[in-house]
């Protein structure tokens, strides 16, 4: 089976372009002080008709065995499977790590647009706009802390909030954790997670259990990883009677994630496993079915890259191409 290339080429480790930044590499705690309130929790109360409905909709009114997968109706105000979402990846400090980097303003004009194509391209769904923004990034060089990652500042996940809640979008903060685990870099994150639109993804991609240095292999997570993600946003999501978060895993390779029979789907959240490799569709489609598609856990995401996917597989899928996958993303990504 084709795989698509390591997208670590595409400049995910940037410790010198980071080094000078405010960081919070040493594991200091971000203060809980941020009112939970501030984002604005989206999604709709649906009955079991409207459920159904949906998720024929993303297998094309062709169920399988394996799709759609067979869990409860959703907790009121969830997400998914009601709406699509579209996310712009990225870091603020820089455009090599993704669209967040380019201007404000010129990237909330661009993720508008795109929103638009996507509704235009599948009228069922409502497509919701969202920021996915890097909030722990892998580095090439162990830092103070020794784990090569490196925690944004608070001004910086505080800007992402700022902005998603000015704007009307999802937010997500995304972990890449090196030689660190999810035990350590989640509960940070926890006054952020606390808000009713802000949600989560991780990237086994980065997590280093060789103890290798990011970005010159590539990581995996187990199932009792994802376990743990699941429960710590579940916990999260009963304390303070939240919506269900969505909890996105990025893969696209077999290795990526190991023992996913074994990942324990909850009604407080919802997981979405996203292709999230480059190259031409063609490469793409072959990962999706491959490590995503055939692996079936609970909804599926697809990533697309502006500019690396042009430049290795010689164009960007359409919304229409991606859509009409088996089953059909309930959660797009442009980097």
């Amino acid at each position: 089976m084709m795989q698509v290339l390591n997208k670590a080429a595409a400049g995910a480790c940037l410790w010198s372009l980071l080094q000078s930044c405010n960081a919070n590499d040493a594991g200091i705690s971000y203060t809980d002080y941020i009112n939970p309130d501030t984002v604005t929790p989206i999604g709709i109360t649906a009955d079991s008709t409207v459920y159904q409905q949906r998720l024929l909709h993303l297998v094309h009114n062709k169920p399988s065995d394996k799709w759609p997968v067979d869990k409860e109706e959703p907790l009121p105000r969830a997400i998914l499977p009601y709406n699509r979402i579209l996310a712009y990846y990225g870091n603020f400090y820089t455009p090599a790590m993704g669209v967040l980097g380019i201007p404000e303003q010129e990237m909330l004009t661009r993720l508008k647009a795109e929103a638009a194509r996507w509704q235009s391209a599948d009228t069922v769904l409502p497509v919701l706009p969202a920021l996915h923004y890097i909030a722990v990034t892998a580095q090439s060089q162990p830092g103070t802390s020794g784990k090569y990652r490196l925690r944004m500042p608070v001004t910086q996940l505080d800007k992402a909030v700022s902005m998603a809640a000015d704007n009307h979008l999802l937010l997500f903060f995304d972990v890449q954790v090196g030689l660190s685990t999810l035990q350590e870099e989640l509960p940070p994150l926890e006054p952020y997670l606390r808000m009713p639109g802000v949600h989560l993804g991780i990237d086994p991609e980065y997590s280093m259990k060789n103890k290798a240095v990011p970005c010159t292999t590539i990581g995996t997570f187990d199932a009792a990883e994802i376990n743990y993600a699941i429960s710590f946003l579940a916990g999260i999501v009963k304390r303070y009677h939240l919506p269900p978060k969505v909890l996105v895993v990025h893969r696209f390779t077999q290795a990526m994630l190991t023992n996913y029979k074994n990942i324990r789907v909850v009604p407080e959240v919802q997981v979405v496993i996203n292709m999230d490799g480059f190259g031409s569709p063609a490469k793409k489609i072959d990962s999706y079915k491959g490590f995503v598609s055939r692996e079936p856990v609970q909804f599926t995401g697809f990533k697309l890259f502006y500019k690396v996917d042009p430049q290795t597989g010689k164009r960007i899928m359409e919304p229409a191409e991606v859509i009409a996958l088996y089953p059909s993303p309930v959660y797009i990504q442009y980097q």
